[in-house]
């Protein structure tokens, strides 16, 4: 049977050792860490969140069998991973190419990329001091884009359960200012895309799709021919558009906690509003919560200075998420987006409170809700 509507879910792959983190927090070092130490910061503040099924390691093809066996018994489709590539090469690959690649059920669910191509800060944890230190640099030069790409394409889009929209491999990117930047300008950039795409069709697998994050849909400074993302979008080629997080679009007006219903209700209608406003296919997105506090010094005083120090939403409960998966359900049946497909931020986030892994206070409640509304 064939289901109306896909759910991609984002995938952020920092629970498995990788060699830059140890050189930056030490031996055997994973964002884990975070989660075990982190605090409540104001009464009432539900922390720390323990994982049901512990302290796993994704690069463990058993323990990404798990993730995924879960996953696709309750509705979902496919893992959109955060994928990591700098100047010098790839970060948090392990995730993807040892755990993904390597459990005996991944053709179970559907995978696909987006290049979280920001910089990579200091911020775990982050100390209440700025600016923060700069580890690595989002923006890349043609060559290192050129080797990305050519590794995109031989290990990852000749896969069959790689995921594609109308027959196109998908593929993302979170900020399009930061490519726009380390490639050199509108038009380079153009020309970097529309050779991946060559590239592509040269391996005989069909065509490409690029999303933009609307995130980082930005106009540079000094720009003078670009006025406008739509324009942006336009002479860059771009395929559609996506978001990544309601808080990218909404301010949680409200320290330290927000009601995850009042941005519910103004995110839902994001959804009509972005899928007019671009002019081209609109991947939308439901957020399962948010608390960054897990990933500032617990010892520090928890002010609102910005992230991650900042407000989080409160009450995002089983119920309240699905209520917004219903929501969703009903915007998809209006087509007004061009995608029968919206994401789900996130399967792992948990030092940002948005996990639909299963922990010790809801279990599997969260994946329960996405089977009643989108599972067949």
């Amino acid at each position: 049977m064939t289901k109306p509507y896909e759910v991609a879910v984002y995938y952020f792959p920092n629970y498995h050792v990788d060699k830059r983190n140890e050189a930056w927090h030490g031996e055997n070092w994973t964002e884990w860490e975070l989660v075990k130490r982190a605090t409540p910061r104001f009464e009432g503040h539900d922390l720390p969140k323990v994982p049901m099924w512990g302290y796993t390691d994704e690069a463990n093809p058993d323990h990404m069998a798990q993730k995924i066996d879960a996953a696709a018994d309750h509705g979902v489709d496919t893992f959109i991973f955060d994928w990591y590539w700098y100047e010098d090469g790839p970060y948090l690959e392990r995730a993807l190419e040892e755990g993904f690649f390597g459990a005996a059920n991944n053709e179970r669910l559907k995978f696909a990329l987006m290049w979280a191509n920001h910089d990579w800060i200091d911020i775990h944890p982050a100390l209440r001091n700025k600016p923060y230190n700069t580890l690595a640099q989002g923006t890349v030069s043609r060559e290192a884009f050129t080797k990305a790409t050519d590794h995109m394409i031989a290990a990852y889009f000749t896969r069959p359960n790689y995921w594609r929209v109308e027959g196109k491999l998908y593929f993302s990117v979170y900020e399009l200012m930061s490519l726009v930047k380390g490639l050199g300008g509108i038009e380079e950039t153009r020309a970097a895309l529309e050779d991946f795409r060559d590239r592509v069709r040269a391996a005989g697998l069909g065509e490409l799709h690029v999303n933009a994050v609307v995130w980082g849909v930005q106009i540079l400074p000094g720009e003078e021919k670009i006025t406008n993302g739509n324009e942006m979008l336009a002479a860059l080629g771009v395929d559609s558009v996506s978001s990544y997080v309601w808080i990218h679009h909404q301010e949680l007006p409200s320290f330290p906690e927000t009601p995850y219903a009042d941005i519910a209700e103004k995110s839902a209608a994001d959804w009509e509003k972005f899928a007019r406003e671009y002019g081209l296919p609109y991947l939308p997105n439901v957020t399962m919560g948010w608390d960054s506090s897990p990933r500032t010094v617990q010892s520090d005083v928890f002010d609102n200075l910005g992230y991650p120090f900042m407000g989080m939403l409160s009450g995002n409960t089983p119920e309240r998420f699905q209520a917004s998966l219903e929501q969703m359900k009903l915007f998809l049946e209006q087509d007004l987006n061009g995608f029968p497909a919206f994401t789900i931020n996130a399967w792992n986030e948990w030092t940002e409170g948005s996990y639909l892994e299963p922990d010790t206070k809801n279990g599997l409640a969260y994946l329960e809700a996405i089977q009643r509304v989108f599972g067949v």
